[in-house]
């Protein structure tokens, strides 16, 4: 099958299979009339996979690993939880922080709501910016949670 057929059946777009096949996740086959880059069904196979590491977060350099390993008859699953428990601590403390961040915008739009608009005077850019409490800095908030 052609990029634009293997993309199709995968749900993805023409580019995303190109680029797939240029970084190596895929390999396809040159027609020797045309020279279109053909597709089997084990293809397909392949790209779902990609596309099921993708929603765990994996680059392509991490898939890429994960696919030499089965190529070569190794089993990736090892390392697919190696990854995936050292990633977890991250993704949590990312939450955590994005949840921080919705809260103090949340809190700033509850104290700006009956603040007024100021036009900059060379004194003050924003009022509603500026009328929020300095931020900590690591180093103080490391010293707070102590």
């Amino acid at each position: 099958m052609k990029v634009s057929e293997l993309a199709r059946q995968a749900g993805v777009t023409a580019e995303t299979v190109r680029h797939y096949t240029r970084e190596g996740l895929l390999h396809s086959e040159r027609h020797s009339g045309n020279g279109y880059h053909l597709y089997t069904q084990a293809d397909l196979e392949r790209l779902r996979f990609i596309q099921r590491a993708r929603t765990l977060g994996f680059g392509v350099a991490e898939i890429r690993d994960i696919l030499d390993h089965a190529d070569q008859g190794d089993s990736p699953c090892p390392m697919v939880r190696d990854l995936l428990a050292s990633r977890l601590p991250e993704i949590h403390q990312r939450i955590a922080e994005l949840q921080a961040l919705a809260e103090r915008m949340e809190q700033a739009l509850d104290a700006w709501a009956e603040m007024p608009d100021g036009t900059p005077d060379g004194h003050s850019l924003c009022r509603l910016i500026e009328s929020l409490p300095e931020p900590l800095s690591r180093d103080r908030v490391a010293k707070e949670t102590q």
